[in-house]
């Protein structure tokens, strides 16, 4: 193993990156390698170099993730698989030089484009058992009770809700599909021509409305984007229904990356730290402008707390309004 390599890959799987990279390219020597994050798994994603061409290398414990990447790129969504091993996670793929998608599309064209590409994903034939959202929900919330992080009115309302949303919400019916599960912009990428999605880490058979969801949270804003973005992916047969469970499932999409945020900030402090507990004014208005600022990162404490409690106070604000109400009784 070449020393480069060595100071970046764990040392009970340089045997078999070595192996991978013999069987994919003729060599095991790569000229540079370079950690690369973003996403909801912390499993080691680097870029390598190997015949001055990029690549990037994953190591994934999770063994259905290098079948569902290579799913996803036979299927045009995901860059290229080169070399996939399922046994012990390792993957290589194409590298994607990425222009912001918003810069590419603007905001007529994204919702479409995007509307597009999820509707590829869910076409993909998947046959492996889906999670069930319902408890993945149920464990997350009662995980963050326990650590008790936070704690206050504003999460009493929220998890209030949700429990009326568990209650009316259809889960696990007939709108099972492949899903990618974490549609957020460090996994939504384009190279300047087309949108590509990468981590298929917690890809699994789904509802269709958390991938939608997830997008329109991060990239589809007002009523018109909306309208565009759910008449592409249905092919205009939109109703009361589909808007209706879309809507429902936006605010359940931001509680998911609410308590993901909050639980990984708090991992990195003492068990006994004293967490500021205060709520007010905390809004996605005021920290997307910070974080694209630089003011603010999601790779430190401040910016992954203050992220988690602007997520939840929109979830709440936005399950104050009619439009809640009038959905929650579509659903009921």
């Amino acid at each position: 193993m070449s020393h480069i390599l060595s100071q970046h890959i764990p040392a009970p799987l340089t045997a078999a990156v070595e192996a991978a990279l013999e069987q994919t390219f003729g060599t095991s020597s790569v000229s540079d390698i370079s950690l690369l994050a973003g996403g909801l798994s912390a499993t080691p994603v680097f870029k390598i170099i190997v015949n001055d061409q990029s690549y990037v290398l994953k190591l994934d414990s999770t063994t259905s993730f290098p079948a569902n990447l290579k799913l996803a790129a036979d299927a045009g969504i995901a860059p290229a698989v080169h070399y996939h091993n399922t046994t012990n996670g390792i993957s290589i793929s194409g590298f994607i030089n990425s222009t912001p998608v918003r810069t590419v599309f603007g905001p007529d064209r994204l919702p479409q484009a995007l509307a597009a590409t999820i509707k590829a994903i869910h076409k993909v034939p998947y046959q492996a058992d889906g999670n069930d959202l319902r408890g993945t929900i149920d464990g997350m919330i009662a995980g963050f009770r326990k650590n008790n992080i936070l704690s206050g009115p504003v999460f009493d309302e929220c998890f209030s809700n949700y429990d009326t949303i568990r209650s009316k919400y259809p889960w696990n019916d007939q709108e099972q599909v492949f899903s990618h599960n974490d549609l957020n912009p460090s996994n939504v990428l384009c190279d300047g021509e087309r949108i590509w999605i990468i981590d298929w880490s917690v890809s699994s058979l789904n509802d269709r409305y958390i991938d939608l969801a997830n997008a329109a949270n991060f990239f589809v804003h007002g009523e018109e984007q909306e309208k565009v973005f759910l008449n592409t992916y249905f092919d205009g047969a939109v109703d009361d229904y589909k808007v209706a469970r879309f809507y429902i499932m936006r605010q359940v999409g931001r509680i998911i990356y609410s308590m993901l945020m909050l639980q990984l900030a708090a991992q990195g402090k003492p068990k006994d730290y004293a967490h500021n507990q205060d709520m007010e004014g905390i809004t996605l208005k005021e920290f997307y402008p910070q974080m694209g600022a630089g003011k603010i990162s999601l790779a430190t404490y401040e910016g992954q707390f203050m992220y988690g409690k602007a997520l939840l106070n929109e979830a709440v604000q936005q399950m104050r309004t009619p439009r809640f109400v009038a959905a929650l009784a579509v659903l009921g």
